[in-house]
């Protein structure tokens, strides 16, 4: 018994066939070879990432050269933030003494990353402020310096 198969068909699965190669190809072309050697990335992006130059110098290095701010820092309430995570990488100012590229924020809207009122962010584990109405006109660090101890208010 012949089994009779309509030319439409026949067409779509040679369409489909050539779609299937196709993919196939352009997926061997395109996908990197290392790629799910380590999970779902690239593995060779491991050796790529570790070429970088290395930006930041961290927490020890800084409280090396500063020892005055760490003391301070240890009684006050941004004592678990990392000095990079204000002043940015610092990997050229303890190797070279370069501070150009050492940010001192003092603006509004960079406190106010962190402590703009939010009702998604927790009450007490950040203190929130509304920019719009508290003590306007003025940089945070008029009155408030991060590195001087201060206590979260109740």
């Amino acid at each position: 018994m012949k089994i009779y198969i309509p030319p439409q068909l026949k067409r779509l699965g040679l369409a489909f066939a050539i779609f299937i190669l196709l993919f196939i190809l352009i997926r061997h072309l395109l996908v990197p070879e290392t790629f799910g050697e380590y999970g779902f990335y690239r593995g060779a992006s491991l050796a790529d990432i570790a070429e970088l130059p290395i930006q930041f110098s961290g927490q020890k290095a800084c409280l090396d050269c500063h020892p005055d701010i760490e003391d301070m820092k240890q009684q006050d309430v941004h004592s678990d933030i990392r000095c990079e995570s204000c002043h940015g990488p610092g990997q050229q100012h303890t190797e070279k003494g370069d501070t150009s590229k050492i940010a001192k924020p003092s603006s509004r809207e960079f406190c106010g990353l962190c402590h703009t009122k939010n009702a998604a962010k927790q009450k007490n584990a950040i203190f929130q402020v509304d920019l719009t109405e508290h003590n306007t006109g003025k940089k945070c660090t008029e009155c408030h310096n991060p590195h001087q101890p201060w206590k979260m208010p109740e």
